[in-house]
């Protein structure tokens, strides 16, 4: 139970994050990409417009897909961070962020329903909010 008391929001937040990114870069994931990303030095991985509108003749989505994984997952880190911070502080997280993470990550899994935001990340966005709430309650 010690354990379970040490895990907040934002570590669960991190380490979504650090498995975001790690599977980007696995070669079950996105490797190819990355490599082949590297080897501009990660400038202009897509031509932008030029690849509008979507088509399959237009549009490389491979790369559109790893560059999502690459950056929400390092986008998710410090967002984790801050939460983390947050909650190491005894304070509650603002209602309105806890609220419209779990519609988004609703969203998310209306959109992709077979996908880590719904077996990972939803479960941590009714963690979030039911724990904030008991956290208002209390106050």
């Amino acid at each position: 139970m010690r354990i379970l008391k040490k895990i907040t929001n934002g570590l669960l937040l991190i380490l979504i994050g650090i498995m975001h990114t790690q599977f980007t870069f696995s070669s079950g994931g996105f490797q190819k990409q990355i490599q082949s990303f590297s080897k501009s030095n990660f400038y202009k991985i897509s031509e932008g417009m030029k690849e509008l509108p979507a088509s399959i003749e237009h549009t490389n989505f491979e790369n559109f897909a790893a560059f999502w994984f690459l950056y929400f997952g390092l986008f998710l880190i410090p967002l984790g961070l801050l939460v983390h911070s947050i909650e190491k502080q005894k304070l509650r997280l603002p209602h309105y962020f806890t609220v419209s993470y779990f519609i988004i990550v609703l969203l998310g899994c209306y959109m992709v329903p077979n996908s880590g935001i719904t077996f990972f990340m939803l479960p941590q966005a009714i963690y979030m909010l039911i724990s904030n709430y008991l956290k208002i309650k209390k106050q």
